[in-house]
């Protein structure tokens, strides 16, 4: 007799193909204002979300709150001791829209600093954690550890009006983003420096704090000031941002949600794709022993790459048709502050290669360098060597904009998200009938 694995194998290689012929044959056989291949695919382009937070436009990127990428950089106040805006800035500008004067800047910075004291039992959490742990376990646990912290969570439970979710919801969001440096350093001194803790600064910003507390000396505020900013939000269909609205939709409180969120982000399809761009620069130099090869040369590897049937990491993206403005930014901070730095300079040399041959060879939407053809090598020229912790970095910014999103999600009273499903059999049975 099969066993259950066996039987279930079998049904699988009896169903794949049947999957194959409705996306090959019938994907665009329309059923309910959505065609089947979209239903299949992931859901992929269907108008289905609502956020004013940010916008994706395929010719100029992403706009938060309807500034462009050097809009922003560009309005946003900056200190006197800082080259790039203070994330607690921007966070304001993602709530409310407006750019904010120096005044609301500092009084925000204050608001975040007064609530940034971490409870000691996350430290005795991650302390317990084995040390092996990867640190987007470390930190999603340390995240959801902080629940019995919620404001919402309590107030709920005494009874609260749906049109005032948003206020404890609020107060939780401010309340963890602004432990989340101190949670995300300690993470990182414990697993790669020897468990040799570096004290928060209170008199430091959330960036600058931050870069105190990795112990990287500056301009390693700026790059955290910048990589946050410019990983904060991406619209809401993206796996993060879903999932975090997801959660949230069910009025699980933030800690829930933005855990959660980090989970989706861990995925190699989402949050690593910095890695692998890195990874594959560098296996690039290994090739030439650490010497930037000629243009014609990398230009024959490149296409090697493509010919072998991969892809070219950190190049085209799934709605753009430009060169992301994410890339860009990072591109001009590394010109300024990175000097005869041989990873760099593949960078810089793979911007001229690989659009043209991407073009040449027809098959990719967007030949342009996507935001982690550079996020990588910004962190490793700064020190920051550590692969499995660039998603963590990726996990703070991404928290400004996955709460300011559930923040107006329950300000409007949206509600539980429920989409609904169909069976294959069904769509083979819509298909026919169409």
């Amino acid at each position: 007799m099969a066993s259950l694995k066996e039987t279930l194998y079998k049904k699988i290689q009896e169903e794949r193909p049947k999957i194959q012929d409705l996306l090959k044959n019938h994907g665009d056989v329309v059923i309910d204002s959505v065609r089947v291949a979209q239903a299949i695919g992931g859901m992929r382009g269907i108008k289905s979300l609502v956020t004013d937070i940010s916008y994706l436009d395929p010719n100029e990127g992403i706009r938060f709150r309807g500034y462009t990428i050097p809009e922003v950089f560009e309005l946003l106040p900056k200190t006197g001791y800082s080259e790039m805006p203070l994330v607690e800035g921007f966070y304001y500008l993602l709530l409310t829209g407006d750019i904010p004067t120096q005044e609301q800047v500092a009084q925000t910075a204050e608001e975040f600093k007064k609530r940034k004291k971490v409870p000691s039992y996350v430290f005795d959490m991650l302390n317990a954690l084995p040390i092996d742990s990867h640190p987007m376990t470390m930190f999603a646990s340390a995240i959801l550890s902080l629940q019995r912290e919620s404001v919402f969570a309590k107030q709920y439970m005494e009874g609260l009006k749906k049109f005032d979710y948003w206020d404890p919801t609020y107060e939780d969001s401010l309340n963890l983003l602004a432990k989340l440096p101190e949670i995300a350093s300690y993470i990182y001194r414990l697993k790669y420096k020897n468990k040799e803790y570096i004290a928060p600064d209170p008199d430091l910003d959330m960036g600058g704090n931050f870069a105190h507390m990795m112990g990287v000396p500056k301009p390693y505020d700026d790059v955290s000031r910048l990589y946050f900013i410019l990983h904060s939000d991406h619209e809401s269909g993206n796996v993060s941002a879903h999932t975090g609205h997801l959660i949230a939709s069910a009025l699980s409180d933030v800690y829930y949600a933005i855990s959660g969120m980090l989970n989706g982000l861990a995925g190699p399809l989402h949050g690593l794709a910095n890695q692998e761009v890195l990874r594959w620069i560098q296996d690039q130099m290994k090739k030439y022993g650490g010497v930037v090869p000629s243009k014609e040369k990398l230009s024959e590897d490149v296409w090697e790459t493509l010919n072998s049937g991969q892809v070219i990491p950190g190049f085209g993206h799934a709605v753009l048709r430009k060169t992301d403005p994410r890339y860009t930014a990072q591109r001009d901070f590394c010109t300024k502050h990175i000097k005869n730095d041989t990873l760099f300079e593949y960078v810089k040399l793979l911007y001229e290669v690989v659009p043209p041959i991407l073009e040449k060879q027809g098959k990719a939407k967007n030949p342009w360098p996507n935001v982690d053809a550079q996020s990588g090598v910004l962190q490793w020229n700064f020190g920051v060597k550590e692969y499995d912790f660039y998603t963590v970095l990726f996990g703070i910014g991404r928290a400004l904009g996955v709460t300011a999103n559930i923040i107006w999600d329950r300000a409007l009273g949206y509600p539980l998200e429920r989409p609904k499903s169909v069976t294959t059999q069904m769509l083979r049975d819509m298909v026919a009938a169409k």
